[in-house]
């Protein structure tokens, strides 16, 4: 029976009209004397007992009732079905992501959004980060949460192995930090072995005579997110006596201790604090040393702490330069387990050796996975490992509840209109540390063409970790902002998640590469089997996600597919976002409805039912699931249905389809408060067309490689390709022709275009790749896509590399016109597949 559906019992409306009819003797109740009857007398008391027996019945069914609503615990309340999880066995849980897979990766540095940050994969956790003081405009200012304020000259990895090693390079105004990361599992360690940070502190302006260059102040910090109380080494700290800061017990490391060793002597200062919240450190560190420029006029903290202190902040100040290490240990309360020898080993000469090396181990396994010694000059080198690094250094563990928002027609009722998602944990790459510190499950698939190729064990424990948040409909939340840190990061009114919407589902294009990885014996045997079981168990969530999309992203015409979640109300945009598509302001029909047909979440379905009918070919399930997902995939690649829904022959073009017009534009109105606002004017009734704009989503069937290789629609795509009214530039593909209504149009007052002329990336990479595959590819076009795909992989690399060596970071898109990088900066999400260009690694 379905959830909120009642069973109707047939005898039950049997019985009442029975009654009735029984029960109409007009005599009952008069004085007048009446004949017995025999076999009426019997009919009558026979009834008595069936509606006396059914009394009964309905007592017991009426007290069943209300036990259940007395009793009932409260926990046994039926969830509504959006914040049900998926009913069967958790990806995590499966063998190979238990025992030393999962201890290996305990702790590590999963806070992209600080400057330097390390944490547990746990839900609470025992967490530590860096702060420093840095000027800006004359002033001092608090550094800890990355941000583009900050004006930091650069910063990011430039080594990460996503294990146990990271050497990262922070610039700030003259004062260069340099902070390097090392795990390390010996005897004696409790779980999770023990780590290291060595923080070296150098000036690259050492002449002028300004007191804050020429002397360091850092701020290193533990807290505990359960609460548990952090012991102080003493109230007077001295490490050239002592290098003991801070100990500690937890259930799951055991007792631990904290040690800071340098050769110089160092200044130090303290201050315990205690607070459920870490989100707002910064915050408590800076008006503990405000009281205490005051009071006293130094900038030093306290050396003082609140009762029971779950947090410990230590101040370390020398004069530039200077290099402090810290050491973690774990396990301390055992006899056997050698503090004194693990603290050594992690600090002074012995640590620096250790960093030594794991710098050649990473150069050494860099060329073994992307081999592009022999491709690249110097400078891109430089920038093709931090891309890789970055990518590494940024993936971050979270733990949350997402907030789903409620539908304006639901019976479903919740706090401000959204309900919670159960609780959850989620081991993920970011899109960029200052501006997305967060899971996004487009960018997501985009990540892992890297990560797999460097680790794919870490690859599959991220997919796993996405795939068990699919609720029990095969809905997975397209934006991930879980704890109060990724909270703080974003405003409220963004932190709803909508049911009814979907994102690119990406994760099949690394499903893709690993399947196709393991039929060219692209892996051991151990990671092989690693992929076949993790597909094995993953393979009932992916096909409800597939269905998911099937059903409710299906249009109205069979092959046809639109993303939800289009406001056909809204007035204050130019057109109206597509959000879920991705490509947010990406210009679609002018007037959204169930008519539209989009074309790139057509080619995502056929790339994802081509996913789903090969992994029912390996791991043999019976052939109904093979011929389902084949069938549709042959639909979706029928060539001559793709042309009639969305080519437009003259043009030689793919378009989307819908309500549309060209006659549209933002016009400033005056509101009755007497202010102006820009509102949409429709100057023509829009009717059922193709919409009239090339751009990236017009390329799909091309980077979905649907065209045959001597089509002359695949010459006519070259042709816009290499058009520089069009597509080409000498930086990368722009997004959207300059001959189109809406490029480089502004969609609101206050949205500037995004999707409408810039270079991004990952759209670039698709394109390549299919400009690779169709140089290969026998017929009359593949010497033109080899020459258009040596000249694009040119000019993408070169300017990448120019961005990076003249600004520091990598970028979220490139300027069309200047290629100068655009958007979030220290974007190492998709933009870091420009090192996946210079490998030439497609699939």
């Amino acid at each position: 029976m379905a959830p909120g559906s009642s069973r109707r019992n047939p005898r039950s409306r049997t019985s009442s009209s029975t009654e009735a009819n029984d029960g109409g003797d007009d005599s009952i109740g008069k004085a007048k004397p009446r004949r017995r009857d025999r076999n009426k007398d019997q009919n009558s008391n026979f009834d008595i007992k069936i509606m006396l027996g059914i009394s009964v019945l309905a007592f017991f069914v009426i007290l069943l009732l209300i036990r259940n609503l007395i009793i009932r615990p409260a926990g046994k309340a039926q969830r509504p079905r959006v914040i049900t999880p998926f009913p069967s066995p958790k990806l995590m849980d499966l063998p190979q992501f238990q025992g030393e897979h999962r201890e290996s990766l305990y702790w590590g540095t999963y806070r992209p959004h600080v400057y330097f940050g390390i944490r547990a994969r746990t839900p609470r956790s025992l967490v530590a980060g860096l702060m420093w003081i840095g000027m800006k405009d004359g002033m001092y200012h608090m550094r800890h949460v990355c941000q583009d304020s900050d004006e930091l000259n650069t910063y990011g990895w430039t080594q990460h192995n996503g294990r146990d090693f990271g050497h990262q390079v922070l610039v700030d105004q003259g004062l260069k930090l340099t902070t390097s990361f090392l795990k390390s599992k010996s005897e004696g360690s409790g779980y999770g072995g023990d780590w290291a940070v060595q923080i070296d502190v150098q000036t690259d302006k050492p002449e002028l005579d300004n007191e804050m260059l020429r002397h360091g102040h850092l701020f290193f910090y533990l807290a505990d997110e359960s609460g548990h109380v952090l012991s102080l080494a003493g109230d007077n700290l001295d490490t050239d006596k002592n290098s003991l800061l801070a100990s500690g017990s937890r259930s799951d490391i055991g007792d631990w201790q904290l040690h800071l060793k340098s050769k110089e002597v160092l200044e130090l200062h303290y201050s315990g604090f205690r607070t459920p919240h870490i989100h707002n450190l910064s915050d408590l560190v800076q008006h503990n040393l405000g009281a205490q420029v005051r009071k006293f006029g130094q900038m030093l903290l306290s050396d003082s702490s609140e009762d029971s202190p779950n947090i410990l902040v230590f101040q370390i100040s020398k004069s530039i330069p200077f290099k402090a290490d810290i050491a973690f240990v774990s396990g301390t309360k055992v006899k056997t387990s050698k503090v004194k020898e693990r603290v050594s080993r992690l600090t002074g000469a012995s640590l620096t050796s250790l960093l030594q090396d794991k710098q050649t181990e990473f150069d050494v396994k860099f060329q073994r996975c992307f081999n592009v010694s022999d491709k690249l000059e110097p400078d891109s080198t430089i920038v093709a490992k931090a891309a890789i690094a970055n990518m590494l250094g940024g993936i971050g563990y979270f733990y949350g509840q997402s907030k789903i928002s409620i539908p304006e027609n639901s019976s479903l009722r919740g706090h401000d209109n959204f309900i919670s998602y159960w609780p959850a944990e989620l081991y993920t790459a970011v899109p960029s540390r200052p501006i997305f510190p967060r899971g996004f499950l487009w960018d997501e698939g985009f990540h892992q063409l890297l990560i797999w190729r460097w680790d794919v064990h870490i690859c599959l424990d991220i997919i796993g970790h996405w795939l068990d948040l699919m609720n029990i409909d095969g809905w997975i939340p397209r934006e991930q902002i879980l704890g109060s840190e990724a909270l703080s990061k974003l405003p409220e009114e963004f932190v709803a998640q909508y049911p009814s919407n979907g994102n690119p589902p990406t994760l099949y294009l690394v499903i893709r590469d690993l399947l196709d990885g393991m039929e060219k014996n692209k892996f051991t045997a151990t990671e092989s089997k690693g992929i076949t079981s993790f597909l094995e168990q993953a393979f009932v969530r992916l096909e409800a996600w597939f269905q998911w999309y099937n059903t409710t992203q299906k249009g109205k015409e069979m092959g046809s597919y639109y993303w939800h979640g289009r406001d056909n109300k809204i007035t204050r945009e130019l057109n109206p976002q597509t959000l879920t598509s991705g490509l947010d302001d990406y210009p679609r029909a002018s007037h959204p409805s169930d008519e539209e047909r989009h074309l790139d979440l057509r080619c995502w379905m056929l790339l994802a039912a081509n996913c789903m009918q090969s992994i029912t070919q390996l791991l043999k399930k019976d052939n109904k699931p093979e011929k389902e997902y084949g069938s549709t995939a042959k639909l979706l690649s029928d060539f001559d249905m793709l042309n009639q829904m969305h080519l437009h022959p003259l043009v030689g073009a793919y378009y989307d389809f819908g309500n549309h017009t060209e006659k549209v534009r933002l016009s400033w109105k005056e509101t009755r408060v007497g202010t102006r606002e820009l509102v949409r004017d429709v100057l023509e009734q829009p009717v059922p067309r193709f919409v009239p704009h090339i751009g990236y989503v017009s390329l799909f069937p091309f980077m979905g490689k649907i065209i045959p290789s001597d089509s002359w629609i695949l010459g006519k795509q070259l042709d816009l390709i290499s058009n520089s009214t069009v597509f080409w530039t000498d930086y990368g593909l722009r997004s959207l022709s300059k001959t189109s209504s809406m490029y480089m149009k502004r969609n609101t007052e206050h949205d500037p275009p995004y999707w409408r002329g810039p270079i991004w990336m990952n759209m670039n990479y698709m394109i390549l790749s299919a400009l690779y595959h169709y140089s290969k590819e026998d017929g009359p076009y593949s010497d033109r896509a080899r020459v258009i795909y040596n000249d694009l992989r040119g000019n993408l690399i070169r300017n990448v590399v120019r961005n990076y060596h003249q600004t520091g970071f990598l970028w979220e898109q490139y300027d069309q016109k200047k290629g100068k990088g655009k958007g979030a900066r220290l974007f190492s999400g998709w933009t870091s597949l420009v090192l996946l260009i210079m490998a030439e690694a497609y699939t």
